[in-house]
């Protein structure tokens, strides 16, 4: 990974809240942090029951980037039916 990914954070996009606030206490329970769930609107969207929820991470288990863990984040994410994304 080049050096400049290091501080990145890592965005899992889900469809639902409750799936969203599931993932979130597992991602805390296994040690990523933050794992802040906010919802996300894109530019054009009129109405808010499209809009996603967001769980941020920006710190791995072990300390490292949270890009380094995007692998395993876009596994757990597919389980939700959702995506992980370099921010």
């Amino acid at each position: 990974m080049a050096q400049n990914d290091q501080g990145q954070s890592v965005l899992v996009t889900l469809a639902e809240r409750e799936d969203a606030d599931e993932l979130a206490e597992e991602l805390l329970e296994q040690g990523y942090e933050p794992c802040s769930v906010h919802r996300s609107m894109l530019a054009g969207e009129d109405d808010a029951a499209d809009a996603d929820w967001v769980i941020e991470v920006r710190t791995g288990p072990h300390g490292g980037p949270a890009a380094f863990e995007e692998p395993h984040l876009a596994a757990l994410a597919a389980d939700y039916g959702g995506v992980a994304s370099l921010d």
